[in-house]
């Protein structure tokens, strides 16, 4: 496993992140395709053995069941000061007023029914999962600031937005001397591009890691266009994110695998990889094939030539993901 900075920071994590997010109670909140404690324990331990040490959840995954597995199988089979555990805030956790949201309420309490539910006094990194636009950025700010000074969380990032309101943000933490985001979590791969326009130059001058999430487009690049899966009948928020347009994406994707004898998983991660402002892709996982493909993409390198056949069928799109 390579591992790299988290940004300017000094934190070490491993180039590819384990998304938590298919792990989970079936039955609770809207993921009927994520795995019971039985099925994910085996995956989160295969990532620690294959020296993973980054992890991601949220609150929201699965109605907290996400934390609650990931924190039990760590609990068993990791090293805490060895793992970079991190989670979210934003999404509604209970119907009614302050359910939802940044403001400084929701943040305290979330962070509190967070560590209580990962069986831990501390995340590594604590993100706010989207904007939040009906709550003062001064107010989030200093209420992510709070929980850093308390000690439950190491560092602070965010998640998809746009580029000025991230920056908005940090202007607010550099003016009150409150803590800045270190890390930005989001929707980057082949068949969404928007983020290179502002966000990633605006990180990559600012010293901000960035983890993508859904580096592989809700499987639509490690399949032919047409294949469905469980998840993609039942995700309704992904049906959103991708179009007809597409195809001659995956059918690039699926060209350069077959010429180089690798998955098509691996060449999109590669990919993604090859980008000196990515740092650690955020792969969920559901069967040990998925895994494996993650950690081989590491010693997958395109050449100019590779890459420019993947990205040559692009198009502009509306933005999606926040």
């Amino acid at each position: 496993m390579e591992y790299v900075k988290l940004g300017r920071t000094g934190l070490e994590v491993s180039r590819i992140c384990l998304g938590c997010m298919s792990f989970g109670e079936p039955g609770r909140g809207n993921h009927p395709w994520s795995l019971a404690p039985d099925r994910a324990a085996p995956m989160i331990r295969r990532a620690l053995e294959a020296g993973i040490n980054f992890l991601d959840t949220a609150n929201v995954y699965s109605d907290g069941s996400s934390e609650e597995i990931v924190g039990q199988v760590l609990s068993q089979f990791g090293h805490r000061d060895g793992i970079v555990l991190a989670t979210k805030v934003n999404g509604r956790m209970h119907q009614g007023a302050n359910g939802a949201g940044l403001s400084r309420k929701s943040v305290l309490a979330e962070i509190d029914n967070s560590l209580r539910r990962l069986g831990t006094d501390y995340v590594d990194l604590y993100q706010i999962h989207r904007f939040d636009p009906s709550t003062p950025v001064e107010e989030t700010m200093e209420a992510l600031h709070d929980v850093v000074c308390s000690g439950k969380a190491r560092y602070i990032g965010a998640s998809s937005m746009y580029a000025w309101q991230f920056a908005k943000m940090q202007h607010a933490a550099d003016r009150h001397g409150w803590t800045r985001f270190v890390s930005m979590q989001d929707h980057y791969n082949l068949l969404y591009r928007e983020e290179e326009r502002e966000m990633l130059p605006l990180c990559a001058d600012q010293g901000v890691g960035v983890v993508p999430w859904s580096p592989l487009a809700r499987g639509r690049l490690t399949r032919d266009w047409d294949e469905r899966t469980e998840r993609s009948q039942t995700d309704d928020f992904g049906k959103s994110l991708y179009h007809d347009g597409d195809r001659a994406i995956v059918d690039a994707v699926a060209g350069v695998a077959s010429v180089r004898g690798v998955s098509r998983a691996q060449v999109a991660l590669a990919w993604l990889l090859s980008k000196p402002v990515v740092t650690s892709p955020i792969v969920g996982v559901t069967r040990q094939e998925h895994l494996d493909d993650a950690i081989a993409a590491l010693d997958v390198e395109l050449s100019a030539d590779e890459i420019g056949r993947l990205e040559a069928p692009y198009s502009p799109r509306a933005v999606a993901g926040h």
